[in-house]
């Protein structure tokens, strides 16, 4: 029973508007910076694989939906800290995904190997 008061109180302490709002300010330039360079790279990322697109006369219009493909790459490749073979295996689930909603799998292929150099499992 103790335990669970200890807890309780522990609880209350740490989602006190005032303590959430030090904590915060105490890391808000942090989060800031480490916020900028994330979205630094995923904008080189974006203009990577646009040049990829318009080699491969991609319409404009079918942008979108090549830009998530390379986006969900992105996050399995820099978010979720895999590598080697388990990264080109989840990269070859991401093509078949989005080949069977459409996209052109060479070009998604194209993406894969030259903006994130990831080759076949």
């Amino acid at each position: 029973m103790k335990d669970l008061k200890r807890r309780a109180n522990a609880y209350r302490i740490k989602t006190n508007p005032e303590r959430v709002k030090q904590t915060l300010e105490a890391q808000i330039d942090d989060m800031r910076s480490r916020y900028e360079i994330v979205m630094e790279k995923i904008s080189t990322m974006e203009s990577e694989v646009k040049a990829v697109l318009n080699e491969n006369g991609v319409s404009s219009i079918l942008y979108v939906p090549y830009l998530n493909f390379a986006r969900q790459l992105w996050k399995l490749s820099n978010q979720q800290e895999i590598s080697g073979r388990s990264l080109a295996m989840a990269a070859k689930v991401l093509l078949d995904k989005w080949t069977a909603r459409g996209l052109n799998p060479d070009i998604l292929t194209a993406i894969r190997y030259q903006v994130f150099n990831i080759g076949e499992p």
